[in-house]
């Protein structure tokens, strides 16, 4: 059985190498070799989706870096810490380079005997008609070949900054650490005992160049001794859901389906948990000697689409939160992180999203 995987990305990639595992045959078809890498992009990947990940992959422990704890402070709180969360685990989550997690997965699936690269062009009508008549499933993960759909789009008026701090040896660099700011929301994420990530979600009311950037960075910094901070990579930030992941005789995958607000750092997690969904409803169909077919993709609709709206609605809903609560010197988010520091079964639950990210 043969399945079409549309997109040489990371979401392909990890498919590609764990369906392989089931002896299926897989093409990944792409346009172009010049990928849009994202050299500062980081990806935070909870315990147990990279214990996943470790399975197929046995570089993943190579690339990537444990967090401990994470803290959480406000701008309008004089910078004093509101809550911490820590795991009694050795590690809390971890954090990759995203480029570094492309790489690896690209170098194990060119070596793959059942994964092949195809280059084609996308809006030939008859490479679509030879699609449809030699894949089992097709899946489409690339977001430059989106068809018209019907959709739940915001755009947040917002843009993320990523870049990369590098900073004098900090032996102990396993703490990441957001800040809400009255700019937007900034996130110091640890990936070696000299380098750190920046994630800043700034609001396009604020009118900010680079050089005033750096400024802001150095402002919220108080764990670094800074040595340099790379040039910023950016990106508009908005909220983008389908309404059916089926497309023709498509499924529709990876970030298409849930492109959420970074805040929480949840997308790739959610991209893991669908790729395991999809999965196991393969190994079910192969396993009853039957057909895989498109009948597969409504069941996958099925398990995932309620997941995915909630869990996107509620960062949404986060956001706004503290959105509107900066306006008023965040009393109601001082007070509930107040609360939520406080109490361990709220701790535990937000540990155990850490851990095993949305898969619970």
């Amino acid at each position: 059985m043969k399945i079409c995987l549309i997109g040489k990305n990371l979401t392909n990639l990890v498919l590609a190498k764990n369906l392989s595992n089931k002896n299926l045959s897989i093409d990944i078809l792409f346009e172009s070799n010049k990928e849009n890498k994202l050299s500062q992009r980081t990806l935070a990947i909870s315990k147990e989706n990279f214990n996943f990940l470790s399975l197929i992959n046995n570089q993943m422990k190579i690339a990537a870096w444990p967090v401990k704890n994470i803290k959480i402070y406000s701008d309008n709180n004089n910078l004093k810490e509101l809550a911490e969360f820590k795991n009694n685990k050795k590690e809390n989550f971890f954090l990759v380079k995203y480029i570094d997690i492309l790489n690896s997965f690209e170098k194990i699936c060119k070596i793959n005997k059942k994964i092949k690269f195809k280059k084609i062009n996308y809006q030939s009508k008859s490479k679509q008609l030879f699609i449809e008549k030699n894949y089992n499933l097709i899946i489409n993960s690339d977001k430059k070949n989106i068809p018209k759909y019907k959709k739940i789009e915001k755009n947040y008026n917002s843009i993320a900054y990523t870049g990369i701090l590098t900073h004098e040896i900090k032996k102990t660099n396993n703490e990441a650490v957001q800040i809400f700011t009255k700019y937007g929301p900034l996130a110091f994420l640890p990936l070696s005992d000299t380098k750190t990530s920046i994630v800043f979600s700034v609001s396009n009311n604020h009118k900010i160049c680079e050089n005033q950037l750096f400024d802001l960075i150095k402002k919220y910094n108080f764990n670094y001794k800074i040595k340099k901070i790379n040039k910023f990579e950016k990106a508009n930030i908005k909220f983008f859901m389908p309404r059916s992941y089926l497309y023709n005789n498509t499924l529709i995958f990876g970030d298409i389906l849930h492109t959420i607000h970074p805040l929480a750092g949840q997308g790739f997690n959610m991209t893991i948990r669908d790729i395991k969904i999809l999965s196991s409803l393969i190994d079910e169909k192969i396993e009853l000697g039957l057909e895989l077919d498109k009948s597969l993709f409504y069941d996958f609709q099925k398990k995932t689409k309620h997941l995915n709206y909630t869990f996107g609605i509620g960062i949404d809903f986060i956001h706004q939160f503290f959105k509107i609560d900066n306006k008023t010197n965040n009393f109601l988010s001082n007070s509930i992180f107040s609360i939520l520091g406080k109490n361990k079964f709220l701790k535990k639950y937000a540990n155990l999203i850490a851990d095993k990210g949305i898969n619970i």
